[in-house]
């Protein structure tokens, strides 16, 4: 690495860890959100523990985001240098950045939860991705309470400008309504 200019020292040393995900739990319904699938009786927001649910780890969380019974999608595409991260910085420095994204099911019905992030470059084009296999989760074989899934990218190169983050699912039984999987607490941190 080469050596780093007053600048990119001063700008390392105030960088926050912050949250870049806007309304990352639904208290302001979905705002900040684009929906790119919206099927079945579309997304909803509800309080938490919600039916058939169980409590999130996290006190501070009061609602989470509701699947229906097709495919249910939602995104936000994050502008790092409006967000205050300097091309320098991320072409040369290539801070860790890491997503974090919380997930449960319904004690009364199987669904499908699946995650999506990609750090693009200027043009929108995908540069690194994360795109682990959705996972399906029946009753039978959890107890819906709320899993975690982290992932950190680090060595992606020059170039990056933006990062997709989209997430979502479905129920297994096609009722009508709010059974599929359950997301809330979504992050998208820069590490300094």
């Amino acid at each position: 690495m080469s050596e780093l200019s007053e600048e990119m020292v001063a700008e390392l040393l105030s960088l926050e860890k912050r949250n870049l995900i806007k309304n990352p739990h639904g208290a302001e319904q979905f705002e900040g959100w684009e929906i790119t699938e919206n099927g079945g009786s579309q997304w909803r927001v509800e309080e938490l523990p919600g039916d058939c649910g169980k409590e999130f780890p996290d006190e501070t969380v009061q609602s989470y985001f509701a699947t229906s019974f097709e495919l249910c999608l939602k995104k936000q595409v994050l502008d790092l240098r409006a967000e205050g991260y300097s091309e320098e910085l991320l072409d040369t420095v290539q801070p860790k950045i890491t997503v974090q994204d919380w997930y449960a099911g319904r004690s009364d019905c199987g669904c499908t939860y699946q995650l999506c992030v990609s750090l693009l470059n200027e043009s929108q084009e995908t540069v690194q991705e994360f795109k682990p296999d959705p996972v399906s989760l029946e009753p039978e074989n959890s107890d819906c309470s709320w899993s975690q899934v982290t992932h950190t990218f680090e060595g992606y190169g020059p170039g990056v400008h933006f990062v997709s983050f989209e997430h979502g699912g479905q129920d297994s039984k096609y009722w009508d309504g709010w059974f599929g999987v359950r997301v809330t607490n979504s992050s998208v941190e820069v590490q300094p």
